[in-house]
Formats: structure tokens, sequence, C-alpha cells
């Protein structure tokens, strides 16, 4: 059994050097990242910091406010789409690969394959997006392969709803662009910017908005896709015989998976029906049986559905362990280890292998940001029982190993504490890893590269021990809640162990230090097979310590905001 360790990066965002970061700024004035600056050095030192795959977000092509016109590629009309660069999540070609990160426009997917050949060379697996949910305002695939119909090209538009249609409808009304949305602020102008986008009969937006008017909080530059539920008339499912636009997502899956494609983060899976996905993962798998899916799931409720049902891989643990843990970072007044114990008891104890844990990605706030903790170290306790608390995969986001805090305006993102997906900006923190393509750290700081080694230090370690890939899980906590053993509800412990390994995880949450004296429990003796007198040695530092923990317990000092994975 293996752990998976996965990278997300925006290839806009990751090999950008430009350190201009102009709010509202042109490709031109604020750069952007290329496929091809995702180097062998770079993918060598993902690899060498434990990871197995990574996530290249935003590599389909979106609708974009830049023109590129002079390539054969028809404009996006702004009023439709969000910042300069444009949403990743507003896919307008599914057969095609977004032109700003081509040196080459023209040959944009020879580029990409040669990142997947790449990526593979060095020991690394490729996932990138599927947006099952919804596509841009301005969908039209240039790039099909033939015989491959458009969505929407063969749709009646007289109806609300056909099982037959890729759109829902709303004859006779003509779609509204938000009031007051200004696309690409002030300082943006273009022929196409005129509050008006030409949509009649309007379609559903994306967000379930069934209106030709959505506001401008909605996903209003997208178009919600139509899987055979008739949402205006009680949900009522037409699913047989097999919806076309199920054969066509089928084929967008396959052409990317023959482009050795290893994997793809599914966007927003719950709005998309259960039954798609019953239909869908097994067919791939057919063809490509190593595939893996991740879905971005936020009903605790529905896990069990799409896991069995549904047959995906990994889901996101985000309202389950990412919110209890953000908590105890955050140092609420109520939080409590007892919330990190109700994710493992109750949300996902049959099934903690398929959850997908992190800290940071592109919807949530950066640690450091003043948003989330201000303080990228506050995060170790977190962070070590994100990627060892399961056997399940470990995500961290592009930047987080260096502590970007996400500051500035950078237009359509407002400075909310997380890095920009709709704009053209370069990632500060990250840039000094970058080192103008050397990848080598060079403009970090002492502190920064002291983090970067501890995340290389946790993500090996969750990647190769026995103990964590594949162990057992012994919570330690109703033991240890004794007077004078110093434990309490923001200090957790539980061990991880296979017949060979033991790991025993201890995580302090408050924000000092705090003398510990922890024992194990004598039933679980004769399964670890343990000398009296034990050596304990942190796989995180190095540093080792002998204790009789059955009986007299380790006393350990365990620092501020920090953690040990103790191998015996």
């Amino acid at each position: 059994m293996h752990k998976h360790i996965i990278y997300q990066l925006l290839p806009r965002l990751f090999g950008n050097t430009n350190t201009t970061n102009k709010t509202y700024g042109s490709v031109e004035e604020n750069g952007v990242g290329k496929l091809n600056d995702i180097t062998d050095i770079a993918l060598r030192e993902l690899k060498a910091m434990g990871i197995t795959h990574v996530w290249y977000t935003g590599v389909i092509e979106h609708a974009t406010m830049t023109d590129h016109s002079q390539y054969g590629i028809r404009p996006d009309d702004p009023d439709v789409v969000k910042g300069r660069a444009g949403s990743p999540y507003a896919i307008n070609d599914y057969y095609d690969i977004a032109p700003d990160l081509a040196v080459d426009v023209p040959n944009r997917m020879a580029e990409f394959e040669a990142l997947v050949r790449r990526t593979h060379a060095n020991g690394l697996k490729v996932i990138i997006d599927l947006v099952p949910n919804h596509v841009a305002r301005t969908y039209r695939s240039d790039a099909k392969p033939e015989g491959v119909r458009d969505f929407g090209e063969d749709d009646d538009t007289s109806k609300h709803f056909d099982p037959k249609n890729d759109f829902y409808y709303f004859p006779g009304q003509p779609f509204k662009v938000p009031a007051w949305y200004n696309p690409g602020g002030d300082g943006f102008s273009s022929p196409l910017k005129d509050g008006h986008f030409d949509e009649n009969p309007a379609k559903a937006t994306g967000n379930d908005v069934f209106s030709a008017t959505p506001s401008i909080t909605d996903w209003f530059e997208t178009i919600k896709l139509n899987y055979g539920v008739d949402y205006l008339a009680g949900h009522q499912t037409h699913f047989d015989p097999l919806h076309v636009l199920w054969k066509k997502m089928y084929h967008i899956l396959c052409f990317w998976a023959a482009k050795g494609v290893n994997g793809f983060r599914c966007d927003m899976v719950e709005m998309v029906p259960v039954e798609f996905w019953s239909w869908v993962i097994p067919e791939v798998k057919k063809q490509y049986p190593g595939m893996i899916f991740m879905g971005e799931a936020y009903n605790n409720g529905q896990y069990r559905n799409y896991i069995f049902n549904g047959h995906f891989d990994y889901l996101y643990d985000k309202v389950g362990l990412y919110d209890s843990v953000k908590r105890l970072i955050r140092n609420e007044t109520y939080a409590t280890i007892w919330d990190i114990n109700r994710c493992v008891f109750h949300e996902s104890q049959d099934f903690p292998e398929h959850m997908l844990r992190f800290l940071e990605n592109h919807d949530e706030e950066r640690i450091a940001s003043p948003h989330f903790a201000g303080d990228a170290w506050l995060a170790v306790p977190g962070m070590i029982v994100s990627a060892t608390l399961s056997t399940g995969p470990v995500m961290i986001y592009s930047g987080q190993e260096v502590g970007e805090p996400a500051a500035g305006v950078p237009g359509f993102n407002e400075g909310n504490g997380r890095t920009t997906i709709f704009d053209y900006w370069g990632v500060p923190e990250h840039q000094k890893w970058l080192n103008n393509g050397k990848f080598d750290g060079g403009q970090l700081s002492e502190s920064q590269k002291y983090l970067r080694e501890f995340y290389s230090k946790l993500l090996n370690a969750s990647g190769t021990s026995a103990a964590i890939t594949s162990g057992k899980f012994y919570e330690l906590m109703l033991i240890n809640l004794s007077e004078g053993s110093g434990f309490d509800e923001r200090i957790y412990a539980y061990l991880r162990y296979t017949e060979n390994e033991r790991i025993l995880v201890l995580v302090n949450f408050h924000r000092e230090e705090r003398q510990l004296t922890v024992k194990l429990p004598r039933d679980i003796e004769g399964e670890l097979r343990m000398d009296p007198i034990t050596t304990f040695t942190d796989l995180l530092s190095n540093e080792s310590y002998t204790a009789d923990i059955f009986t007299q317990g380790l006393h350990i000092a365990i620092p501020a905001t920090g953690g040990f994975l103790l191998s015996f």
C-alpha cells in the first residue's frame, strides 16, 4: 500500500518570475508562467520533497480577457470573464491547452505532452482538473477531434429542460450581465466590454441559478450542464437511455488519459448526480486501470455515497479535519482535539483511506495570511496530523512550504488571503525559492529554508513509512488525560503501527511549550512486542529519547505549536 503526496500548482503562477504585481495588470505587465518553466530541476526538487503526484491546475483552455486572435483563437467577451487571466474553472474548450501557458502557442498541446513526459521521467504522476458541472459562457471547441459534437450544438433551445439537451434554457429571456460588473477594472478597455453578452435564450448558471439574471456573487461566467436532472420539476431524473452528455464527458476523460494523465481532480462533484460518477469512473478505469479520481466535496453526509456508489478514490476532507485543525491552529476559544477525534471515529471511520487531507489549496486561505494564522509555523501540528492521521493522501499547495501569505490586491481577487486564480500575478515568497528558474531556494530566508525542510521531512516520512502508509491507528488521548501528564484538549497523541514499524505522533497546538508524560496502554503491549526500555527517534529532528513507556512513561518537552514523529 502506498500514500499519495500531492503538490498542487498553477503553471500560470508557478514559473512566473515577474515581480511587478500591478492590480489588474495585463499579461505583458505582470507576466505569466509557462508549462516549459516546470523544468526537470523543478520536478526533481518536488520529488526530493516527497511528492508523488503533481496537480497541474488550470491547464485546459479557459475564458480569458487576453486576446489570442492572432493565433486563430476567438476572443472571449470580458463581460462574462472573471479577472484579466480568467478562471481556470470556466473552461471554453475541453480539448485544448490554455494559450497563455505556451511559449509557442500553435504548439501548446505538444508543450503539455512534453510536460507530462518530463513529469513521468522524474518519477512523478500527473493530475489535471475535470470541471464537470459547468463550462464557460463562451464555450466553443476549436480543437475537438473529428466527429465530436460540441456542448449545446444539438440542443432544442425552445425547451427549459430536455433529457437530450446539454444545457438548461429560459426561452424568450436573454441573459443579463450582472449590474455593476466592471471587467478588468477601470484601466481595461476592449471593444467587447459593453455590459452585454449575447445569449438568447439565457442558459442556467453554474451554481444552480435557474434564472436569466444571475447576480455578481454567482458563477455568472459559467453555464450549468444538464446530466438528465430536471431541477425545476422536483429534481426528476432521466438517466435511461444513457444521457448524451455522459458520453461526451467520458470521451473528454479518455482524451486526456490517452495523453498520459494519471488522475483527475473533479470539481464540485456533489453538483453532478452520483449516478453519472457510478457509470463513468468504472468505464474509464476499464481502459486506464491506474487512473485516480479525487472529488471536491463538502457534504459529509454524502461521503459514503460518492465513495462506494460513485467510485471516487478520494474526497476532500474539508468540513471535517480541515475545519477542525484550522480552528486549533487559529487558537480559537472552543477549538479542541475532540473535533479531530470526531473525524476519526465518526465522519470517516470506515473509509479514512479515501479522505484527501490538506491545509491549503486554491480555494482556501493561505496559512501565513492574517485571514488564517498570520504565521506559517503555527500550522506545524496541524500539518503533522493532516499528513499522518490515516493512510489516505495528503496535499500541499505551491508556496505553502515557504509561507506564502497571499498579500496584495491582484484585481478580481481583492486580497482575501487566497492566492488569485483569476489574475496575472507573481507569488513573491514562492518566487524566492524559484530564484529566476534555478529552483534552489537562493532567495529564501533562514526561517523559510527551515520551514521547507520541515515539509520535506514530514512528507518523505509520511510517504515512505509503512506505519503511516499502511499501518493501524490507535488513539492515546483517553489513557493520557490524567493529572500531571501535561495532556489537555490542545495536545494530541496517537500511534500508527504495523508488525514491523511503529510511530508515536505527538502534537502541541498551544502557543507555549508543554512538558508531557506519555504512556502506552498495557492492552497493546503484546501486539507491539516491545522491549521494556525503548528508544524513540524523532523523524523530524533525528533526536532520540529513551523510556519505559508502559510503566514510567516517556517524559518529553514538546515545543510550542510543534510536534514529533517518534519512531520506535
